[in-house]
């Protein structure tokens, strides 16, 4: 096998590959023998076939294989010899002319073929100790807990019908039944009878409760909305839909009493014991936050550390990715950019940044997991796929069904899991120091796009 050089920029490198006819006549014999004993001919005893005879059944196709297994040896014998780790898989550029293609399948001339390889820049990792982090804390107080406690009085207020000719307004329960179409056909789970909806509580698709306002009983409205682009269904996910709505019941909320007996309704003993659930649950929230903004300051401090050339064309998949999230998140809520005091061209210039952020310390982030051996456990990756399914209940085992079957669904689920446990395993080298501040103070982050 030759191989030429043709390429050295950046991280992109390029060879012109030779391989020899010899080398394909030999990866040719060796599977017309393995055929020989396996293929059953007629007028033939089994093991008994002459080669030459399977060279002319089986001669094209066989050499197509040993071309194909050709490749990928020698493909692999440059990234091993020169040590890289491939951003991309490789770019295979075969002969194009009939003549020359002609010759190389006929088995009269020697395969020469173009590679492409778009490899990962070596990244040098430093001590991490002197990496300085502020960890922000805050206590739960008596009035969040108090607030808390009536915002959970004012979702489980009681409903009363509103009385014939009355029509919705915010905050109301409409009951409906719907059928949804998506290019005029009928969807999957598009369809619902006797669906509860309070107006306003977004537990429905952006758009929808929003356009039942104004709806009386027995009245059919036609509502449009969209699908958001990471909805769990693949098949739906930035669809535009139109459902023929009807409102069965239109029902306004009452009051509620918050005390004993009300926390009873709940199946709590008392309304202490509600107060102290409560606690419970905003701990684990301001827990949550401090964790997401102390990993943000970590991962500024990656970001500013490390500064290598990143490779090309995951960069524009990462930007792809960020800007069709950005333009279907605008189109949905009926936005453009000037609307948000910018203009198409700066908006790709910063996320364009993002994408190169999320790149490179990505990068990073793998670079320090392969190096002390992190890795994900298949119970983890089990539980994780579980606690997906709870999110729905009633559809538990069609979530399961989905992960088993679509790798690509399963490796965005590992991938957080991995992150974290990286920076679980940076927040014990790096310098931390715990600073309590007040609940405003902990949850007043920047607007800045999450860029990890």
């Amino acid at each position: 096998m030759q191989v030429t050089q043709t390429l050295s920029e950046g991280l992109r490198r390029g060879y012109q590959v030779v391989v020899p006819l010899s080398d394909l006549d030999a990866k040719v014999n060796e599977r017309l023998v393995d055929l020989k004993d396996r293929v059953r001919i007629n007028g033939f005893r089994p093991g008994k076939v002459p080669i030459e005879h399977l060279r002319r059944m089986y001669g094209r196709a066989v050499l197509a294989e040993a071309i194909e297994a050709a490749v990928r040896e020698a493909n692999t014998s440059i990234i091993a010899e020169h040590g890289f780790k491939l951003a991309m898989d490789p770019k295979v550029v075969m002969p194009e002319g009939e003549g020359e293609v002609a010759e190389v399948m006929a088995g009269k001339t020697d395969l020469s073929y173009s590679v492409e390889l778009e490899i990962l820049p070596k990244i040098e990792l430093g001590d991490f100790k002197d990496i300085q982090l502020t960890k922000l804390t805050a206590q739960v107080g008596g009035r969040e807990v108090a607030e808390a406690v009536e915002r959970i009085a004012q979702e489980n207020r009681p409903f009363a019908d509103k009385g014939q000719g009355a029509k919705a307004e915010q905050g109301d329960k409409v009951v409906i039944s719907f059928v949804g179409t998506i290019d005029g056909e009928p969807f999957e789970g598009g369809t619902g009878e006797d669906v509860a909806v309070v107006i306003g509580s977004k537990s429905f698709i952006p758009g929808f409760e929003e356009q039942l306002v104004g709806i009386a009983a027995a009245e059919t409205r036609t509502v449009n909305a969209s699908f958001p682009q990471n909805y769990l269904s693949a098949n739906l996910a930035g669809k535009a839909a139109s459902f023929q709505v009807t409102a069965k019941a239109i029902e306004a909320p009452g009051t509620v009493t918050v005390g004993d007996e009300f926390a009873k309704s709940l199946g709590m003993e008392s309304l202490a014991k509600l107060e102290d659930a409560v606690k419970d649950r905003l701990g684990r929230e301001h827990a949550e936050i401090t964790r997401r903004r102390v990993k943000r300051a970590l991962l500024d401090a990656l970001d500013t550390r490390y500064k290598f050339d990143l490779p090309p064309t995951l960069v524009e998949q990462e930007f792809a990715n960020v800007w069709r999230t950005l333009t279907a998140d605008l189109e949905a809520q009926g936005r453009t950019f000037a609307d948000e005091n910018t203009t198409e061209e700066a908006a790709r210039e910063e996320y364009r940044k993002i994408a190169e952020r999320r790149v490179r310390l990505g990068l990073v982030i793998a670079e320090i997991g392969e190096r002390n051996d992190i890795k994900v456990s298949e119970e983890e990756l089990t539980r994780a796929i579980v606690d997906r399914a709870r999110q729905f209940p009633g559809q538990e085992q069609q979530i399961w069904d989905y992960y088993r079957k679509n790798p690509g669904a399963v490796a965005g689920l590992r991938a957080p899991i991995y992150e974290e446990k990286v920076i679980d395993f940076l927040l014990e080298l790096v310098k931390v120091t715990e600073k309590t501040v007040s609940r405003e103070e902990l949850y007043n982050e920047d607007d800045e796009p999450a860029a990890a």
